[in-house]
């Protein structure tokens, strides 16, 4: 549904994207990882032509949206990182100019959202908070039931409580094949909604994980608690992270047998399963370094 190949731009900063590439599949969600900076919404910002990109091709349901905003426009709905209003305009005033604008005329999707997400449409916007700002956005980008959604970093200043009605909103619309594609920088919620997610690394596509194949390639963690610390387990061949003087962390894959093996000879007082995340894997990309 969504596909580019080799979208280049690059800014007089010497900063930008570079040869990125990927496809989003029709019905899927794909997220897109990558700390702030990092090119995310300057590929995004290709995709619908929002700017002119060095090099680089781009489809959105095998139409070009340089030459065919007009028809790409009925099928996207877009959420931007950066919104801009008409502040003077109340948020039903808002929603009301878009939604002649899409000549809608069913507004059942519109007020559904509107009560989903508790939004007060009656104050004018310049008096609105960024969740309130960003709750209206959500609602924009949804009320006219397109088939393909580019959110970009969507759930940013909404509470937990929205955030969490949010990533409901978009396993519903999932159900309902619509295609996906979504910024983000948060592990937690490209880890519940997404299917494959592309990770960008300064400007980069480093990576495309599929999340439904990570449980099968990647290691089970588990942290070790020993009765008293012994350093001769970092020793034993197994890939271990000593946590604290008795906590090690230790990743298995296919040699269980020489786990249970090891660990038999050594006083265990408590063992615990720990699911490998998004952040985990996104951190082996970025050197284990952490980025704001």
């Amino acid at each position: 549904m969504i596909e580019i190949k080799n979208l280049t731009q690059v800014y007089a900063s010497k900063k930008g994207i570079f040869d990125v590439s990927f496809t989003v599949k029709e019905g899927e969600v794909f997220g897109y990882l990558g700390p702030n900076g990092a090119g995310k919404t300057t590929t995004i910002r290709g995709i619908l032509a929002q700017m002119n990109v060095d090099e680089g091709t781009i489809r959105i349901n095998d139409l070009d949206p340089r030459i065919d905003i007009v028809k790409i426009n009925k099928l996207i709905g877009y959420l931007p990182g950066e919104m801009a209003f008409f502040d003077h305009f109340t948020g039903k005033q808002f929603l009301d100019f878009l939604c002649k604008m899409r000549r809608l005329e069913d507004f059942t999707k519109r007020e559904e959202l509107i009560e989903m997400f508790e939004l007060d449409t009656k104050g004018h916007i310049k008096k609105m908070s960024k969740g309130m700002k960003q709750k209206l956005g959500i609602v924009a980008a949804f009320m006219h039931d397109p088939d393909i959604l580019i959110l970009d970093e969507p759930t940013s200043g909404l509470d937990p409580l929205m955030q969490n009605r949010f990533l409901e909103l978009i396993t519903s619309e999932k159900k309902k094949g619509k295609t996906i594609l979504m910024s983000s920088h948060i592990f937690e919620e490209v880890e519940r909604v997404c299917d494959r997610a592309g990770i960008i690394k300064e400007g980069r596509l480093i990576a495309v994980e599929d999340f439904k194949k990570q449980e099968k390639k990647v290691a089970d963690i588990y942290l070790v608690t020993l009765k008293e610390t012994n350093d001769k387990l970092l020793n034993s061949g197994l890939d271990i992270v000593k946590k604290n003087d008795l906590v090690y962390q230790i990743s298995v894959k296919d040699n269980y047998k020489e786990f249970l093996s090891i660990l038999s000879s050594y006083d265990v007082v408590h063992i615990e399963s720990k699911k490998q995340s998004i952040e985990d894997i996104f951190m082996t990309y970025y050197g284990g370094h952490h980025h704001d």
